[in-house]
Order: structure tokens, then sequence, then C-alpha cells
């Protein structure tokens, strides 16, 4: 159970703040009771149209804290994009750690397929 899990290791407080990257109600939910009482939970995994969450809304009102998501980072693209390059370049962002794989543009459709199915995080384009 990855709720106790966080729990002992915190010394039964949860943690400071929770990023919940898979973007599923199941995620969600161990991400917002894994969290301390003054905690922050960051959605940032994107769910699909249909999904709901179900909480008591006590809870939700008795545990404190935030509940947030980030949408493409909250970042401003002409701003950020390059002080990310530049730190990308000078080894310290090693974005090739975040990619699964790289295929070519006619593989698309079935790297979509495979990202879907859980198998691949990110897949890059070689042209």
């Amino acid at each position: 159970d990855p709720v106790e899990a966080i729990r002992e290791l915190t010394g039964g407080f949860g943690a400071d703040v929770v990023i919940d990257a898979v973007g599923r109600p199941e995620t969600y939910k161990q991400a917002f009771y894994a969290r301390d009482l003054a905690g922050t939970v960051v959605l940032v995994g994107v769910p699909t149209p249909e999904m709901k969450l179900e909480l008591p809304l006590l809870d939700v009102f008795g545990r404190g804290g935030a509940l947030k998501s980030s949408w493409y980072g909250d970042c401003l693209p002409s701003r950020d994009f390059p002080m990310l390059i530049d730190l990308h370049r000078q080894g310290r962002l090693p974005l090739d750690k975040f990619v699964t794989e790289t295929i070519r543009l006619d593989e698309v459709e079935k790297a979509f397929e495979r990202m879907h199915g859980g198998d691949v995080l990110r897949s890059v384009v070689v042209l």
C-alpha cells in the first residue's frame, strides 16, 4: 500500500508534496491520502474526459492543504523554454532520462497506442 509506505517513511505525517503523474482517480486518491494535513497534491497526469473522482467532502475540508493541477507545468513557454534549453545544454537537465523510445514519423499512431496501454511514457519523433 503506497499510502501506508509514505506515512511510515514520514513518521505517520505524510508527504509535504505529492505529485500524481498518472492522472487516474485511483492514483489521485492515493496522493490525497498520502500527503500531510497541510501538504499539497499536484495533478500532472492528464485524465480522460470521462474520469470522475469521488472523495468524501469532509475529508477534503478536514485535511486542509492544497489541491492543484499543473497544466503543461504551469509554465510560460516564451520565458521558460529558453531557460530549460539552457539548463539542458549545461547538462543540468538530463532530458534523455525522460524518453522511453525514439520513433519515426510513420510510427506515431503505434506510439500513441503503446502510451495509452501504459507501455511507454514518452516517445520522441526523430525526423
